[in-house]
């Protein structure tokens, strides 16, 4: 899992920084993390997450704060998250998880990118079969042995517990249900929590050639660039050159 892992972390970032709003999505995220739980993060464990998260990927405190503020505010957005399923080119099965202040715009742009890119918009549940709803937690500590922290953590839904030697860091993948339960884990037994993610991971990929690549690419590339996609997932097989 460790470069796989990786990969989608680096390629998201990538992606997120390439269109600079790395902060927004993340200040996004936090708006409903508060919404849902709270502005105080000792009790809210999914702001907790995302601060650590924000804070790995350089997020200013001020921005973070503000972020915190902005959602206590009467007047504030109210996000909703809404995730979109479709299928693109070559019948790539893909998934659009966004955060929404206007569901009808946020769709109608969605199906737009869709029917002008060679796919097609589908009904809520069509493919979402073709994914698992995970939990990825990356996380820092000296001394640990890999083999019996996943011994304890397969009781709180981990599936996966690797070590990334190179970067000193544990990835673990676990059910979306558990992620809270890991996270409530690794805090408790001196753990520092990089990032905590909720993912759709394709059970099943799809092959495509290199001219099916582009055009499925070229979609990707376009529903991205929309201000309400948080994050993009799909089952086509990653292009080796640009893995290495």
């Amino acid at each position: 899992m460790g470069r796989a892992f990786e990969f989608r972390k680096a390629r998201k970032f990538k992606r997120w920084g390439h269109m600079a709003r790395v902060f927004t999505k993340l200040g996004k995220e936090i708006c409903m993390a508060v919404k849902a739980g709270g502005p105080d993060p000792t009790g809210n464990p999914r702001l907790r997450a995302l601060i650590a998260t924000a804070k790995t990927e350089n997020m200013p405190k001020d921005n973070i704060e503000r972020a915190i503020k902005k959602a206590t505010e009467k007047d504030s957005s109210d996000y909703k998250v809404v995730v979109y399923e479709g299928y693109g080119p070559a019948g790539v099965a893909i998934l659009v998880e966004t955060a929404t202040d206007n569901n009808t715009r946020t769709v109608g742009n969605i199906r737009n990118y869709f029917d002008h890119n060679g796919g097609a918009l589908g009904n809520s549940g069509s493919l979402s079969f073709l994914f698992d709803h995970k939990t990825e937690i990356r996380a820092k500590k000296d001394g640990v042995d890999v083999e019996e922290l996943e011994l304890e953590l397969i009781d709180y839904g981990a599936e996966s517990v690797e070590k990334d030697e190179e970067a000193g860091e544990i990835l673990i993948e676990g059910t979306f249900e558990g992620g809270t339960k890991i996270q409530g884990y690794l805090e408790e037994n001196g753990f520092e929590i990089l990032s905590c993610e909720y993912v759709y991971l394709p059970n099943n990929m799809k092959e495509v050639t290199p001219e099916q690549r582009e055009k499925v690419q070229k979609l990707l590339d376009k529903i991205e660039e929309d201000d309400d996609v948080q994050n993009v997932f799909h089952n086509m097989v990653e292009d080796e050159n640009e893995e290495a």
